[in-house]
Formats: structure tokens, C-alpha cells, sequence
């Protein structure tokens, strides 16, 4: 059965309302979007108090007040037309852009949706004037200095778009974390949002970390660290969360360029791969970083909702936040943070220790590799960190040279944050006393962190080092897969770089590419799922960080062969050196996977277990 074609119509203009109603679909999503707009515009006009009213969700109504500068009488009229604004004049104000909004578009869009009415007095003026957008109205009104916006009734003119909004109360939890996100980034100015004439969120101004604290919880600010760093022309401040406080949804990550909300995936992933040895399986972390930068460095007019922006150098930026969010999170607890495992409250200090915890002892001495892995780490050792017991030239101690074990008798258990070692369990764990209680260490896990820092620290972080390759294995029969065009212009493109992964695959014919080597450590590997994964990473990553990625991945696996074994007997000369290196070992908390490599158990909670004191 045939379909005939349907009538060719004629090529003409649309309408105006038409064409101002489908951009308003590219602005005006839901009630939160248009909270968004209004709030961006109230920001720019310098206010300092903001009021947020809603209806049913911001469907039947949303009520913006500020007392920002206001709008001229003469200029309420064109405020409402579309491609109206005071905030650029040229193309030139385009490039270095330093407002919230610029595209006027808001409001016009808004005002095709929606009954718009626009309030507005500037200081200079004796009354305010109401303009109704419909009708172009204007009349004399009652008001302070400042401006307040109503919209009602959204998507009127559009039932089939009302359709698709959710109840009132997820479309007000929408509208709420529209204010919250330019809230966390503007601590100076006040917020509250009132809902059916009920008040449902005030933030006073505070500083910046009272604002976090108002609206993220105290429970994030302690489970996260500060970032505040300078980095060539970024400058990169706000919070990360700790790894063991990763969340199972991307539901906590804010990020902002230039003071505004944007959602990034060179950021993201920026940040993700700082975590990328930390976290444990699908995890996700939480952190709110704000990213300074020259206005012209970054092209802020990629989208119509202004939540996308494209950087002039990306790479400079995705190494800045990687390293800024490494940094803040390479201090290991064990150090900073005395008697405290990762994830508890403060620990109360404990009856049988009157003491007071000064510093920690002076650092033992560093723990040197044997020959065969100093240099430029040869990968013929890693036969032997496969076996069950550690080879002969091995330090004896996990992580310590038998020149540390010699050292002088220990300090008391008070001066060092994880103890003193007291016994061995099940062949798993170390158990210590220090002055807060009893901790519990996975001595598999924590000696993996400190040989793959270790490893890594031999081999410097491969930050601008071009030279470092991963050693190879030929494969006695090629492996052949059926390539997609992007995989076969990678593979032509990287050769270099597949090589220093320790990879050589090459076009066979046209669509089949060739794996003849892969990386020694990985021999036992599906080379043509590595294959494949690296390629796709090569099409979509800046190429070092593939790289470094690829040298810690291959460092990890050597590492978690290279540690202590379950089951293997250790001295307590050698649980203490395990604890002593641990304390000097970034990222000691967790093992390479992102488990935890330690837990604390207070007095008090031992006191709980024996019901003492009841």
C-alpha cells in the first residue's frame, strides 16, 4: 500500500507570536526555567534581598521581587520585546560578557506562555509603573525601589506543553534547586521562596561557607575539603566531597564558570578523574567548585538557557581542575585528622588517656624499591609481585626497609594517629590502640595504597613527561576486529600514543584494524575490548590524560600483586611499619579500589557494645 505524499506547501514567514512561542521552548521549560531567568535578571540589577512566590508548583503562579536598580519607565516597554537588553551593545560585549543574563530573551519568552506583568521603580523615580505584557499597558503602581516580575498561568497558550509538567510538589522541588544553585554562588545577597503563602526556604547573606553549610547541610562540609587554588589564568575555589562520602546519584555536583551554573562535561570529567583510583565502583562524588576566568577565554552564548559554555583552551582546563581536586583530596586522614576514620563524627577522647595529642613523630625513613624496579620500573618484576610471598629483596616490613624497622623504640601509642600495633586477625586485619580507642586496618588494602603511591612517586605523575611507554607484548597471531570509521582515524592518528600505551594496532584493510601487541602487564586481557576501549577514549579525551590513565591503571595492577597477602603472618615490628607509612602516604584512607583501608571504633562505642555505664 503506497502513501501518496502530503501537498506541497509554500515557503513563508511565521507569525511573530509563533516564532516567539517556539523560542520560548528553547528557554522556558518548566516553572523552574522561568525562576531561573527571572533570578538572573534580579542579579544583575544589583539586588541584594530576592523573593520567590509560587502556585501550584510556579504552574498557576511565580511572583519575583528584588530591590535591585529597577527599570526606567521609558525602558519598561522595550524590556518586553524580544532582543532587548541593556547589557550588550556590540559584538565586541558579546566576547566578555560579565552578566547573568545578556540574550534578552527572558522575558519576551516568557510573555508568549504565560500572563507577564512587570513592576517596576528605579531611585530617581517617584512612583513604580506596572506594564502588562499582552496588552502593553502601563499604570501608575505602588512599590519600592526595585522590580517585581509575575508570571501566571504558564503554557496557557500551550496546553499540549502543560501536559508534560509533573505534580506541584516536583515542579516546586525543581524551583527550589534553581534557587539554590545561584544562591551557593551569590552568599552576599538573601533568598527566600514562599510557596501557596507558606515560607519554605530563607537564606540569610553569610559567608561563603555559611551558605554552603545553609544549604548543602553541615553533613557535607564535613565530609568534604576546600579547594582554593590559582592555576595560570583559572582561579578554582569552593568544596569536594571525600570519597567514602560518594553518593549513588550525580545529585550533588554543582559547578559554575564566572558565577554561573553550568553543566559541563569537561568539567565533569575533570573532576571524575581525580577520584578515578578513590572511588569504589559507580559511585559518585559530590563537590561545588566555582571556576574564575577571563571573560574572553570563554564563549558563554553556546545555548539558549546559558547552562553550556565552551572553553578557548579546554585541555588547560580539565588538567586545572583535576589537579586542583587531586590536591585537596591527597591528604590522608591518618594525619590530619587524629583518631578519626573516614566518614565518622569527631571521636570523643578517650577516659584511659589523659594526654593530649601534639604532632605526629618525625617521618621513618622513606622506603626504598629493590634494584630491579628503581629506573624506569622494567616490567620483568612483575612475575614476581604476582607471587603469593613477597621476593627475597623485598623489604620484610610491608612498605618499610629494614633500616626503618631498626629504627628507635616506638612513641607512645597517644602521639601516633592510627596506635600502636596489638595483634593480627584472622590474617586480614592489624589491630592498633591510640588515644581514642581501637582501629582496624586491612592490611591488604592499606599496604596496595602505599606501594601504588609509591610506584607512582618512582615514576613521577606523568604530568609533561612525553617520554615514559608502557612495555609491550606481541601477540603470536594478530587479533582482528571490524572497525567503525571513528576507531579506524583514531588508530591512524595516535599511532604515537597508542605505542607509549604499549598497544600496536594498525589498519589491516579498510574497515579492519589489527591488534599485534598489547601492554605486558595486561597480556591475559581481551585485546580487542582494550583495544576498543582505548580508541574510544582516544576520540573523545585529550590523548596525555589516556595516557597517564593507562600507566596508573597498569601501576594499580602491580601494586595489588606487590602488597602484603591475606593469610601472611606479620611481626609487630612490621604492623607498626605498615601504620607508620600509612600516616605519611597520601590517600591512605583508601585502597586503589576506594575501599576504606581503615575504621576507628571508639571507647564510647565500646563502652556501648559492654553496656557499661548503664
Amino acid at each position: 500500500m503506497s502513501t501518496l505524499p502530503p501537498p506541497r506547501r509554500p515557503i513563508r514567514e511565521l507569525p511573530d507570536e509563533l516564532i516567539s512561542q517556539i523560542a520560548a521552548g528553547e528557554v522556558v521549560e518548566r516553572p523552574a526555567s522561568v525562576v531561573r531567568e527571572l533570578l538572573d535578571n534580579a542579579l544583575d540589577a544589583g539586588a541584594a534581598q530576592i523573593t520567590v512566590r509560587l502556585s501550584a508548583g510556579g504552574v498557576r503562579a511565580i511572583v519575583v521581587e528584588d530591590d535591585g536598580a529597577g527599570i526606567p519607565d521609558d525602558e519598561l516597554p522595550l524590556a518586553l520585546r524580544r532582543h532587548a537588553t541593556s547589557k550588550i551593545g556590540s559584538l565586541g560585549d558579546l566576547e566578555q560578557v560579565g552578566t547573568m543574563g545578556f540574550r534578552g530573551e527572558a522575558l519576551a519568552a516568557i510573555g508568549s506562555v504565560a500572563e507577564l506583568s512587570v513592576t517596576s521603580r528605579t531611585a530617581d523615580c517617584a512612583h513604580a509603573r506596572r506594564i502588562d505584557a499582552r496588552t502593553g499597558e502601563m499604570v501608575p503602581a505602588a512599590r519600592a525601589t526595585g522590580t517585581t516580575v509575575e508570571v501566571r498561568e504558564l503554557f496557557f497558550s500551550t496546553p499540549a506543553r502543560r501536559k508534560f509538567l509533573k505534580t506541584d510538589a516536583t515542579e516546586l522541588g525543581h524551583c527550589l534547586e534553581a534557587v539554590r544553585r545561584h544562591a551557593l554562588v551569590r552568599p552576599e545577597v538573601g533568598f527566600s521562596v514562599w510557596h501557596e503563602g507558606r515560607l519554605v526556604e530563607q537564606l540569610r547573606p553569610a559567608s561563603a561557607e555559611q551558605r554552603l553549610r545553609d544549604v548543602l547541610g553541615a553533613d557535607f562540609i564535613a565530609a568534604s575539603r576546600p579547594v582554593e587554588v590559582q592555576v595560570g589564568p583559572l582561579a578554582i575555589s569552593g568544596r569536594v566531597g571525600l570519597p567514602e562520602a560518594a553518593r549513588a546519584r550525580a545529585d550533588l555536583q554543582y559547578a559554575y564558570v564566572n558565577g554561573r551554573h553550568v553543566r559541563d562535561r569537561l568539567i565533569g570529567h575533570g573532576v571524575r578523574s581525580a577520584y578515578e583510583d578513590v572511588l569504589h565502583g559507580a559511585r559518585q562524588p559530590s563537590y561545588v567548585l566555582r571556576i574564575d576566568i577571563a571573560p574572553d577565554r570563554v564563549d558563554v552564548n553556546v545555548h539558549p538557557t546559558k547552562i553550556e559554555v565552551r572553553f578557548r583552551d579546554s585541555r588547560e582546563v580539565h588538567q586545572a581542575v583535576r589537579r586542583a581536586v587531586e590536591q585537596a583530596l591527597a591528604p590522608s586522614r591518618t594525619a590530619d585528622a587524629p583518631g578519626s576514620a573516614p566518614g565518622d563524627q569527631p571521636a570523643e577522647p578517650a577516659r584511659a588517656s589523659p594526654q593530649t595529642f601534639d604532632a605526629p613523630p618525625s617521618p621513618l625513613p622513606a622506603w626504598r624499591p629493590p634494584p630491579q624496579i628503581q629506573g624506569t620500573l622494567v616490567l620483568q618484576h612483575a612475575a614476581a609481585l604476582h607471587a603469593r610471598e613477597m621476593p627475597p629483596d623485598w623489604p620484610r616490613s610491608p612498605g618499610a626497609s629494614p633500616e626503618v624497622n631498626a629504627s628507635p623504640a616506638p612513641a607512645p601509642a597517644e602521639e601516633w594517629p592510627l596506635g600502636r600495633a596489638l595483634a593480627q586477625l584472622g590474617g586480614l586485619y592489624v589491630l592498633a590502640e591510640n588515644r581514642h580507642g581501637l582501629v582496624i586496618v586491612d592490611m591488604h588494602a592499606a599496604h596496595e595504597r602505599i606501594v601504588y603511591e609509591q610506584l607512582k612517586a618512582r615514576l613521577g605523575d606523568g604530568q609533561g613527561d612525553g617520554e615514559r611507554t608502557i612495555d609491550s607484548q606481541p601477540l603470536l597471531i594478530p587479533a582482528t576486529f571490524s572497525a567503525t570509521p571513528t576507531e579506524v582515524a583514531a588508530a591512524e592518528s595516535h599511532t604515537a600514543t597508542l605505542a607509549r600505551l604499549g598497544l600496536d594496532v594498525a589498519p589491516l584493510s579498510p574497515g579492519v584494524l589489527a591488534v599485534r601487541a598489547v601492554p605486558a602487564a595486561l597480556r591475559d586481557a581481551d585485546a580487542v575490548a582494550l583495544a576498543r576501549s582505548v580508541l574510544g577514549e582516544l576520540s573523545e579525551h585529550e590523548a596525555s590524560a589516556l595516557v597517564q590513565r593507562a600507566h596508573d591503571e597498569i601501576l594499580a595492577t602491580m601494586a595489588c600483586h606487590g602488597a602484603v597477602r591475606a593469610n601472611r603472618r606479620l611481626t609487630l615490628e612490621e604492623m607498626n611499619a605498615l601504620l607508620r607509612d600509612m600516616e605519611r602516604t597520601e590517600r591512605a584512607d583508601l585502597c586503589n579500589h576506594g575501599r576504606p583501608t581503615w575504621r576507628q571504633v571508639t571507647i564510647r562505642e565500646l563502652d556501648t557494645l559492654f553496656l557499661r555505664g548503664r
